[in-house]
């Protein structure tokens, strides 16, 4: 089973927080000016390649989750060090808060998946 026809034959609310989560990263596009906004695309587009790689060698299964463990938990440490220059309430910065907790979730989430596909779960 490929990535995209896993995703597909998620249950409804699943595909729609995957969707969600595609849809709050892929906005980095409109914020380019900011170097957080630089920064989340290009995590972004690592974690599509290797969620793909990963996908490719090993099915779609629990371990899929490795790839936002991998770049997602960087990405907020780096995002947190920034709240800083974060703040504040105009669109962009709405904008990093929403997807700061969008990816916070999916990585509580995948450390357990991946948890669990080690312990053969």
């Amino acid at each position: 089973m490929t990535l995209f026809s896993g995703i597909l034959a998620e249950p409804g609310y699943q595909l729609i927080w995957v969707f969600w989560m595609m849809v709050v990263n892929s906005a980095a596009v409109f914020f380019l000016q900011r170097v957080e906004a630089k920064v989340i695309l290009g995590v972004w587009l690592v974690n599509a390649v290797l969620m793909t790689v990963l996908a490719e060698l090993n099915g779609y299964n629990r371990l899929l989750g490795l790839s936002h463990v991998v770049t997602w938990t960087p990405l907020l440490i780096y995002l947190w060090g920034r709240r800083g220059q974060i703040a504040g309430s105009s669109l962009v910065e709405r904008w990093i808060r929403v997807l700061f907790v969008t990816n916070l979730v999916s990585l509580v989430i995948d450390y357990v998946d991946v948890g669990r596909y080690l312990l053969g779960g």
